[in-house]
This record gives C-alpha cells, sequence and structure tokens, in this order.
C-alpha cells in the first residue's frame, strides 16, 4: 500500500514555472515506478512523466513535456517532484502523483487526489 498526497498547484502565467510535490508513505518505494498524471478539463487523464525510484535516472516524459519539464524524487523526504516550466493554457489541469509496485504476481496502481494548475493571464 502506498498513500500519496499533491501539493504545489495554483495559478501561472502562460510561460511561467511551477513545482509539484508528491508525500508518498506506506510501501517499500524501491519497488515502484513513480509519475505524475495530468486530467484536462473534458479530457481523459494522460501521462506527463515518471520515475524509476529504486535509482532515481530512469525516466520517461510525454512528448510534450520534454525539454520543459522535469521530474525528480527526494529518498529521504520521500517526495516526488514535477519542475514544469514554460507552461502553456492547455497544461492546466489536475496533476495526480500515480505509484506503480511491481511484485512477482502484478503490479499495484495507487494515486492521489490531485493537485489544481491553472496557466492563464
Amino acid at each position: 500500500q502506498v498513500q500519496l498526497e499533491e501539493s504545489g498547484g495554483g495559478q501561472v502565467q502562460p510561460g511561467g514555472s511551477l513545482t509539484l510535490s508528491c508525500k508518498a508513505s506506506g510501501s517499500r518505494l524501491g519497488d515502484c515506478d513513480l509519475g505524475w498524471y495530468r486530467q484536462a478539463p473534458g479530457k481523459e487523464r494522460e501521462f506527463v512523466a515518471s520515475i524509476k525510484w529504486s535509482d532515481g535516472r530512469t525516466t520517461s516524459y510525454a512528448d510534450s513535456a520534454k525539454g520543459r519539464f522535469t521530474i525528480s524524487k527526494d529518498n529521504a523526504k520521500r517526495k516526488l517532484y514535477l519542475q514544469m516550466d514554460s507552461l502553456r493554457p492547455e497544461e492546466r489541469g489536475i496533476y495526480f502523483c500515480q505509484a506503480e509496485e511491481s511484485t512477482d504476481s502484478r503490479d499495484y496502481i495507487f494515486w492521489g487526489r490531485g493537485t489544481q494548475v491553472t496557466v492563464s493571464s
């Protein structure tokens, strides 16, 4: 079991920056991939970025996020971060933190409740 709680959402102007945080607790994160998903109004939840917790180096990004977003983590604080630069209006929405725990038999997926991001003037 992994519990996730996002924070850091807010309103920024187009082209601005914002950093989101996700506090993780519960099961060991060494077996997990953690990531961020976004759900814009009227759209499906979509992948933004992910990171392998055990090494902190294996990352993946949505094409639109490459070069502008950076995912990272802090082992001691058990926190996941998403630094977002040059934000675009269409990147508004609720950002969810996700943990995927791999076991011998199956994967477990856990979600936070989300944090709202607004990109507007």
